[in-house]
């Protein structure tokens, strides 16, 4: 909205400064600090009406004795609305928003943000134990991806005249030369990367400013890895592929960062708010629909790690479980406890450290990220 604002005053008035508002890194710095002051902002605000509501973290029996977790109960949850908010008002000032990567980016996490809050509304406030019922929400997840694969397979036109010859393409890590081609396969592969990764970050949702806090690193490697995808000179000198008008993401890239920055001031341990699924859901399906815009998904799992993790750790402790059920009549854990951070806090870590040490991890594996551009 500002952004054709400012277009219409420079080429009505002409008043100097105002080309700045072109530069796609003056935007996405103002959406950096816009999505900051947001959270500061309103989040005290919301996480008061979510205090005065009674909307709070229920106990979890499971957890009980693990760590700090039996105190947590009662903190405020859907604390994913500041994140939200965050996150979509900045990107709807300062990005194009007639860019068809924008509506997308905005459409998905709305969309998955709209399925965590209505599980949350049922879970808190309707007390109903499991929330909304699994099904739905894979259903809700598998729409996005139907809307987000289709979009790019059936109408590759309304992204850029030569996007049909990418549309299916992918970029392989440390890999020059070949880009990998999904074929027929592609909208299934785009409903399974969003399903995955957005429970993937839920899953990580377990300790105090844990998933916010990677999400965050995370997006700043995407903001850098958009930006270059849509620009042709610096696409073309490493050897990728170049999208033209893909560079608009990185304003909602940067909105992330700020928003996670934000968050994370009322989440840090101990937390004084919890996003909920309304923030995991939402934020892990945009970590994934961003990797398939900019054809870079082979990438998640590296710059991801820490969610690829978190998710493994979960099926091998319950294929395991069910393996040595069925051979020995009783099931055997391979860890303590899962997702992992849950198994290193009954080794007896304290949930900072784990924090802590998950980030520099997930640092360690944005830079790996980075290098896969140069090192092919």
């Amino acid at each position: 909205m500002l952004y054709y604002l400012a277009e219409w005053i420079k080429n009505t008035f002409n008043p100097p400064g105002f080309g700045v508002f072109q530069y796609i890194t003056f935007r996405s710095a103002a959406s950096a600090i816009s999505a900051l002051l947001i959270s500061f902002i309103f989040g005290p605000f919301i996480i008061k009406i979510l205090k005065r509501k009674q909307i709070g973290e229920q106990a979890k029996l499971e957890l009980n004795g693990v760590g700090n977790h039996n105190l947590k109960a009662g903190t405020p949850t859907m604390g994913g609305l500041i994140v939200l908010l965050s996150v979509l008002l900045p990107t709807l000032f300062w990005a194009n928003i007639l860019n068809i990567y924008v509506i997308l980016i905005l459409l998905a996490t709305a969309w998955l943000g709209s399925v965590g809050l209505l599980d949350d509304y049922l879970k808190v406030v309707k007390k109903y134990q499991k929330g909304l019922i699994a099904k739905w929400k894979i259903v809700g997840q598998i729409s996005i991806g139907l809307i987000i694969g289709c979009t790019i397979y059936f109408f590759p036109e309304i992204f850029s005249d030569d996007f049909e010859k990418f549309k299916t393409l992918t970029t392989v890590p440390f890999e020059k030369m070949i880009n990998f081609d999904f074929g027929i396969f592609y909208i299934p592969v785009v409903i399974f990367i969003i399903t995955a990764t957005s429970n993937a970050v839920n899953l990580t949702d377990g300790l105090d400013g844990l998933a916010i806090g990677t999400v965050g690193i995370v997006a700043l490697a995407l903001a850098i890895i958009t930006y270059i995808t849509g620009n042709s000179v610096f696409a073309s000198y490493l050897n990728i592929i170049h999208l033209k008008g893909s560079a608009e993401l990185t304003i909602f890239c940067s909105a992330l960062v700020g928003a996670s920055l934000g968050f994370l001031w009322f989440n840090s341990y101990p937390a004084q708010v919890f996003m909920g699924d309304t923030g995991s859901l939402a934020l892990g399906g945009a970590i994934g629909v961003l990797c398939i815009l900019i054809k870079k998904e082979f990438l998640l799992p590296i710059l991801g790690g820490i969610f690829f993790a978190e998710t493994l750790s979960v099926i091998i402790q319950v294929s395991y479980f069910k393996y040595t059920k069925k051979k020995y009549g009783e099931g055997k854990r391979l860890f303590k406890m899962s997702p992992i951070h849950h198994h290193f806090e009954k080794s007896g870590w304290h949930e900072s450290k784990i924090v802590t040490r998950f980030y520099i991890i997930a640092v360690i594996l944005a830079i790996i990220t980075m290098t896969t551009f140069k090192v092919r």
